[in-house]
């Protein structure tokens, strides 16, 4: 029999998830698994409960909630047999959208159990994260503008969490109208780039903009490299084109966005830094140093996704089949 906690924290995200979380628990213990149920107050407790299951050898640490919530379990688990899996309940859910899980809605009040049943026979694959000046991640690190919008809102109420893409993107416009861009020299693979852009986005899996842009077409979770994406540009209406480009693919043909694979960079500036990991804001002092960690992390994923995420389906284990 499969065991794992499955934390929670009934005071954030959009949705009072604490009143659904049984019911999800309920749909996992009927298929096999032992649960550990927790609640926490704070983002430090998902760390700390995260290195608990592992020194326990958990086989999983389900994490009810957002990239956030996902992002603070990286420490516990990272180089560990204990696998992370996510009932999706946060703002935008891109790691869920990754995998192909619902998230909570208001519409979709049922999510968690459709996660719940989906990972209950779950598959268990090893993926890359990435360090961002220590700081791991696992969706992407963002440099410049997006660094900058995300140090300006984080933390945000639940109120502010409901409307969250107008809230994200009215503050998007608002830094925009009066960001410039920022000079940026990047060493990466052997090769040293600089110029003037509006932000460098790090990224590990296919999807970005809360979802809405598929940013990498050809990423894979298992490849041992990630992708730099520099974005030229310096004025609003720049940010803007930026926008449209993201949002409609034509930036994987743009001469104003710049690609490169990697497994280690640095990029530096003589202007403050505004660094993002998974959405939360990061310090902003020195140069960043990003290197990815080949398959450092265990994740339960469905048995089916939306799209291509390995290089490899060899040893795959069920853990439904246990």
């Amino acid at each position: 029999m499969p065991s794992a906690y499955l934390v929670y924290n009934p005071f954030s995200g959009r949705y009072p998830s604490w009143m659904l979380v049984e019911r999800a628990a309920n749909i996992l213990e009927k298929h096999g698994w032992n649960l550990t149920i927790e609640h926490t107050h704070s983002g430090p407790q998902i760390t700390e409960l995260a290195k608990k299951a592992a020194a326990e050898k958990k086989d999983a640490f389900f994490v009810v909630g957002g990239d956030g919530s996902i992002n603070l379990a990286l420490p516990g688990l990272i180089h560990t047999d204990t696998a992370l899996g996510v009932l999706p309940a946060g703002t935008a859910n891109v790691w869920a959208q990754e995998l192909g899980l619902p998230g909570l809605s208001w519409t979709r009040l049922l999510a968690l159990e459709e996660s719940a049943h989906r990972l209950s026979d779950a598959v268990v694959q090893e993926v890359d994260v990435g360090l961002c000046n220590q700081s791991p991640f696992l969706l992407w690190a963002g440099v410049g503008l997006d660094g900058f919008v995300v140090h300006r809102l984080e933390p945000r109420t639940r109120w502010e969490k409901h409307f969250a893409f107008v809230h994200y993107a009215a503050s998007a416009v608002l830094s925009a109208s009066y960001w410039s861009g920022v000079n940026l020299r990047v060493n990466v693979e052997g090769q040293e780039v600089s110029g003037h852009f509006l932000l460098a986005i790090l990224s590990n899996i296919h999807l970005y903009a809360g979802g809405l842009s598929v940013l990498s077409p050809d990423a894979r979770l298992d490849d041992g490299v990630m992708e730099l994406w520099l974005l030229k540009g310096e004025t609003l209406a720049d940010t803007v084109q930026r926008a449209i480009d993201l949002l409609s693919g034509r930036h994987l043909s743009s001469d104003q966005v710049l690609n490169y694979k990697f497994e280690s960079l640095r990029i530096s500036s003589e202007s403050t830094t505004y660094i993002q990991v998974d959405g939360e804001p990061v310090g902003t002092e020195g140069p960043v140093d990003v290197k990815v960690l080949p398959k450092a992390l265990k994740i339960l994923t469905p048995e089916t996704t939306p799209r291509t995420l390995f290089t490899i389906d060899n040893n795959k284990l069920h853990y439904g089949s246990v």
